[in-house]
């Protein structure tokens, strides 16, 4: 099976790093295109990947097809590669904001597709991707396409209309993580730690409470009760975040993220 990406950006990036990883492939059947000539043939180079001198030549040699473009020029590479696509192929779509019925529209009606919302942490086999597929895509077919992101971390097929809420708590949401892991380190250093030190020990206290809610199959509340003790340290914390807004300021960012995502901001 040969994997294409047209795109080879930072996310496209991180899927490929998770396959090689992972070897879901062998590095020489994943092919890649973008319109940095210098940028995608040494990056193939310095990972064993195919370079393929066009859009349409990794299309016709792919049997996976990833559209990775940014969403103003998905249009034109489509028509670009629309020629080599058929029923024998799967294009994997991770265009922001590009739907099912509209990548249909820009290729064929009869094309198995897959769109999807991959994150960053695919790179590092901790991924979380949300897919949906067109009626073409089934069986087989759908579950190598399917394949392909549960060699980088989890799956969940959802609807088309959860896909701007799911960017927002799982891919935007990276960041948000990383912010809170931050604040949490800066107040490492505020207390006598170095910044190295006080964000390694936020880093790995978030990712072990991180495991530990999903290996115990407990709800997050239930997980915080554990760690409160009546009269006690962490819940004089909880409280205080809770005055000073947390929970109000984390849904506001996610609010602000989907309306952003969706023109409505």
């Amino acid at each position: 099976m040969k994997i294409g990406f047209i795109g080879v950006g930072a996310m496209a990036q991180a899927i490929i790093q998770g396959l090689l990883k992972a070897q879901f492939v062998p590095s020489q059947d994943i092919l890649v295109h973008s319109a940095h000539q210098q940028h995608y043939e040494k990056y193939a180079e310095q990972f064993g990947l195919t370079a393929e001198p066009t859009n349409q030549a990794v299309a016709k040699d792919s049997d996976l097809v990833v559209l990775a473009v940014v969403p103003k020029i998905a249009a034109d590479v489509l028509a670009e590669i629309r020629g080599e696509l058929s029923q024998k192929k799967t294009l994997i779509s991770i265009v922001s904001g590009v739907s099912l019925n509209r990548l249909e529209e820009l290729t064929d009606y009869n094309l198995p597709i897959l769109r999807s919302l991959p994150n960053i942490n695919s790179e590092f086999g901790q991924g979380m991707t949300a897919v949906a597929a067109n009626e073409n895509l089934t069986g087989d077919r759908k579950a190598q396409a399917i394949a392909m992101y549960e060699a980088t971390g989890s799956v969940s097929e959802l609807d088309e209309s959860q896909f701007a809420a799911f960017s927002a708590i799982s891919g935007s949401a990276v960041a948000y993580v990383d912010f809170f892991i931050d604040s949490l380190s800066r107040a490492g250093v505020k207390y006598g730690f170095s910044k190295e030190m006080a964000t390694k020990i936020a880093a790995q206290t978030t990712l072990g409470s991180a495991h530990a809610l999903m290996a115990s199959k407990k709800s997050p509340a239930e997980m915080i009760d554990k760690v409160c003790s009546p009269g006690g340290d962490t819940i004089a914390g909880i409280l205080a975040m809770e005055e000073a807004g947390f929970l109000p300021s984390v849904i506001k960012g996610i609010d602000a993220t989907i309306a952003k995502s969706t023109g409505k901001s």
